[in-house]
């Protein structure tokens, strides 16, 4: 699980340093296995273009002289065509690595021109897929400050290794909260999407499922008249800092929905959705094309969504080609629905899917976000792509029943040995969202919805023990269990040891046989052949 820094401080109210959080992130379980700080990217310079002119032995290059600043301009040769007197870039001198094309710069030699260094594409920073042209900042760009700074590049990169059982904290904004708990700050409260309804969503959508756990709610929403072009620059830093590619707004937001809040999305092309959309079982052979380009044959032991054309999802898995969104995408079906989770890591299995979507949804995911994920994506997609919503529909979705666990506060004492507070114990519990109620030694605990992994009362010693301090546990020795018998082997096995030794160093081999047993029991364990009886 990746994020950034500044991703993470969204959520989190926070003073704290970088090697404080990551210490904290470690000691609370949720264990930080790398630390991108972007130290890379600190040797990049803001820099100014004072002439451009033509290289003498090419028709497509230019020699520029480059001010870094320090009033020395350097002789830089370069292709791009955008390449002018005035303009404002990123400049890397020599010995600087350039991350988006693997190359550590040096002194270069081009077509008998000597070049100190490059100025850089977005594409060379690894920024975008962009390589048309060189950056060109603004003009008010401070030249001689670092272009990381200026472009947000240096916002390090965390990930942590999460245990199977912390669906929780597969979003940014359960790790802000298990850190608000810890004491590293304040979480921030979400504020509810403001956004204007029209009119019905007119797609209907059946749920015709045997067994109505494999798809326990199903939301849905029509949002019309979108405009699906680039998402902004500020969410696709975010989605490259953590390793996926930037490809529209219409998926980017379903990408970004899943890391912030942990809550899987997906839109469908509603203009290429045929009939009513119907979540069932796959048909023995049914093919499907997937995002990934990938083409899959399905079987009744799968979930899938699907129209008038056939599957046009895998659910909890992977959409499919056919109803993906693209630049001509006008009207969008939005959908957040809940799946099973052992039938999606079957399923995932059986067909070698990896996906982000599956990661969550196989270890559980908020039963109670499903219909505000949907709220919030369709804020986020009227933000950025336009349009006008209509009227949400949801089905199948019966509510979340919280677990409620009786706990004793002393647990803690004699589970842990740690010494803890009633009053700190209830802080902490509260703090990562249960709900204690009652006085005295011993109270109710309502589970919180993102929490399927807290069943007992042990559960809830581990929640109090691992923020209060796993460190704070002192070391002790078990007891002595007393001597061990001189004599362990009976003397028949002694003997018996003491012949084989003896007869191996004479060179025999010792052949261990299968024991014989009656026609009877060999029955019991599916023998029994006549071929086999003496």
């Amino acid at each position: 699980m990746k994020f950034t820094l500044s991703w993470l401080k969204d959520h989190l109210e926070t003073d704290a340093t970088l090697d404080q959080i990551c210490e904290r992130l470690t000691a609370i379980g949720l264990e930080v296995e790398h630390v991108d700080d972007k130290a890379a990217y600190r040797p990049f310079t803001i820099a100014r273009v004072v002439s451009a002119e033509q290289h003498p032995n090419a028709d497509k290059l230019r020699v520029l002289m480059v001010d870094k600043g320090d009033g020395k301009p350097v002789q830089i040769v370069c292709g791009a065509p955008n390449a002018r007197a005035g303009l404002i870039g990123a400049l890397a001198e020599p010995g600087t690595y350039v991350p988006g094309i693997d190359v550590t710069l040096a002194v270069g030699n081009i077509r008998g021109v000597e070049s100190h260094g490059m100025m850089c594409s977005e594409k060379e920073l690894d920024m975008s897929d962009s390589h048309d042209g060189i950056i060109d900042l603004p003009e008010d760009a401070p030249v001689g400050t670092s272009f990381a700074s200026y472009a947000g590049l240096d916002d390090p990169v965390i990930e942590i290794n999460l245990t199977p059982n912390r669906p929780d904290c597969t979003s940014i904004y359960g790790i802000a909260r298990d850190l608000a708990a810890s004491g590293l700050g304040t979480l921030k409260q979400p504020k509810a999407p403001e956004f204007k309804v029209e009119g019905e969503t007119p797609q209907n959508v059946k749920i015709i499922l045997d067994d109505e756990s494999l798809c326990p709610g199903f939301a849905w929403r029509l949002v019309r008249g979108v405009k699906n072009g680039p998402s902004p620059k500020w969410m696709q830093k975010r989605l490259l800092a953590i390793g996926l590619r930037p490809i529209s707004a219409l998926v980017d937001v379903t990408n970004y929905m899943t890391f912030d809040q942990g809550r899987p999305m997906h839109v469908f092309d509603a203009d290429k959705v045929k009939g009513d959309l119907v979540v069932r079982r796959a048909l023995e052979g049914e093919e499907i094309l997937a995002l990934d380009s990938r083409s899959y044959k399905l079987n009744p032991a799968n979930v899938v969504i699907a129209d008038d054309n056939g599957p046009e999802s895998i659910g909890g898995i992977m959409g499919g080609e056919h109803s993906g969104c693209d630049e001509n995408t006008v009207n969008v079906l939005i959908e957040s629905a809940l799946w099973d989770p052992i039938n999606i890591a079957k399923t995932g299995r059986s067909h070698g899917i990896i996906s982000d979507a599956r990661y969550r949804f196989e270890r559980g995911v908020d039963p109670d976000y499903m219909a505000p994920g949907l709220e919030r994506t369709t804020e986020l997609v009227l933000d950025m792509c336009g349009g006008t919503a209509a009227q949400a529909r949801v089905i199948g979705f019966k509510g979340h029943e919280k677990k409620i666990v009786d706990f004793p506060f002393a647990e803690v004492k004699r589970l842990t040995g740690l010494t803890i507070s009633n009053d700190e114990s209830r802080t902490i519990l509260t703090g990562l969202g249960f709900e204690v109620s009652g006085s005295g030694e011993r109270v109710k605990v309502a589970v919180p919805s993102w929490r399927p992994d807290v069943d007992g009362k042990a559960d809830l010693v581990e929640e109090v023990m691992r923020i209060h301090g796993v460190d704070e546990i002192t070391p002790t020795p078990l007891d002595p269990a007393g001597t061990v018998n001189s004599k362990i082997l009976t003397t028949l096995q002694i003997r018996t040891r003491a012949a084989k030794r003896a007869l191996a160093c004479r060179g025999m081999l010792e052949a261990v046989t299968w024991s014989f047993i009656s026609e009877d029991q060999a029955r019991l364990f599916g023998g029994g052949s006549r071929a086999l009886k003496l």
